[in-house]
């Protein structure tokens, strides 16, 4: 199958005119110019072909939660972003009791193993009470090497996101490291020198830089300088309009450059959904004007592990988002503050090309021998087609997924 598009991405340059040739699941060449043989889908002139998104970060959408466990859940949440150009994504739970957490990645593992998701991250439960946000303060706990290594009988489990300060957390990092998971730091009040000390004991992302985490602070940096300033981390943005204000954006991809920041959604069950109540996790979520926030005071969750529901106190704090991949991507395009044809080459890097080396995962660039997962954009950057392992998820012309 021959796609043709006025501009194509490849996540090494970009290409006025170009084509792409998909045979058996594969992208079997790149090409510029008048191709030496008939084009199966002509997108048009003001097309733009890029790699699929890379979620590394995303609790659910289309009104399904991972944390759920629900394979009805799952397949929602899959479906809506799929149908958004995210054609790669782990997915995220937040903390729960230890046996819940088993239970939902066990009950994830089949999705995984099949490869409809490429890992399951485990935000939580070894986070910071003071940062915790949206997750249960209740469920949050210190490490255990009993605990590790139950969650680490899971093959799925890919990445995890912890707070360095959290008592017996570098051991974790380096007992997680070992077994080939990727550690991330994240909800965390924790001291510059005790992220520094992560890191150097194998963490190599950092969980929605910002959001959730000690300020900088001129005499104590904290965790977002250690791990702006260290090559070897690649630091999470949620590039939403809500999450983050544009102008630090341009900043941390100027000061680290653009292949150590991966963007992410963060998305939790409204994403694709009309406003109002949502869950994510044990929490009760309410959504306003596209904004997720745990539900006010008087709010009920259930008691990790159990179907016993108690009061939380009521709290400000943003719950996930309701972004998609698409959106993100045009956040970052249209927020770069440089020429579109720069904006277009980092936004691709940014959501496809790094979050996926983060994984661990095969590079999603658009060059012979890659499998061809792509996403097809209009004019405006939004999604009028879906091409995911060859096949087409949105095939362009068809009433693509609008927002």
């Amino acid at each position: 199958m021959l796609i043709a598009a006025g501009t194509v991405v490849t996540g090494y340059e970009t290409i006025d005119g170009g084509w792409v040739d998909v045979v058996d699941g594969l992208i079997a060449a790149v090409g510029s110019g008048r191709p030496d043989r008939h084009v199966d889908v002509d997108l048009g002139a003001d097309a733009v072909l890029v790699p699929g998104f890379v979620d590394m970060h995303v609790h659910g959408g289309g009104g399904g939660s991972f944390p759920d466990g629900a394979e009805a859940a799952t397949a929602s949440a899959i479906d809506l972003h799929r149908r958004r150009g995210t054609t790669t994504m782990v997915a995220s739970l937040v903390s729960e009791s230890s046996e819940r957490l088993r239970t939902t990645i066990e009950s994830l593992t089949g999705t995984v193993e099949s490869g409809e998701l490429a890992g399951v991250h485990l935000e939580g439960p070894w986070l910071s009470a003071q940062r915790c946000g949206a997750h249960d303060p209740r469920a949050l706990r210190a490490p255990t090497v009993e605990e590790i290594d139950r969650i680490l009988e899971f093959d799925a489990v890919r990445m995890v996101t912890l707070a360095p300060e959290v008592p017996g957390a570098l051991e974790a990092v380096e007992r997680l490291v070992a077994a080939g998971v990727v550690v991330a730091l994240g909800h965390t009040d924790a001291t510059y020198e005790q992220t520094r000390a992560a890191i150097d004991a194998g963490a190599t992302v950092g969980t929605h830089l910002f959001n959730a985490m000690r300020p900088v602070h001129h005499r104590e940096p904290g965790p977002v300088i250690a791990l702006l300033e260290d090559d070897r981390v690649t630091v999470e943005l949620i590039v939403d309009g809500v999450h983050l204000h544009p102008a630090l954006y341009r900043h941390v991809t100027r000061v680290v450059g653009p292949d150590r920041v991966a963007l992410v959604t963060d998305a939790m069950a409204a994403a694709g959904m009309p406003d109002g109540d949502y869950q994510l996790g044990p929490l009760d979520v309410t959504v306003t004007g596209g904004t997720a926030r745990v539900a006010g005071r008087g709010n009920t969750a259930r008691r990790a592990g159990t179907d016993i529901t108690a009061p939380v106190a009521g709290t400000d704090a943003i719950a996930g988002s309701t972004a998609t991949m698409d959106r993100v991507f045009r956040a970052a395009v249209s927020g770069s503050g440089i020429p579109r044809a720069q904006a277009l080459q980092v936004a691709v890097r940014q959501t496809s090309m790094n979050p996926a080396r983060a994984l661990r995962l095969p590079e999603p660039a658009l060059v012979p021998g890659a499998t061809a997962d792509l996403v097809a954009l209009d004019a405006d950057l939004r999604v009028i087609g879906v091409l995911r392992r060859g096949r087409w998820i949105v095939t362009p012309g068809l009433s693509p997924p609008r927002n």
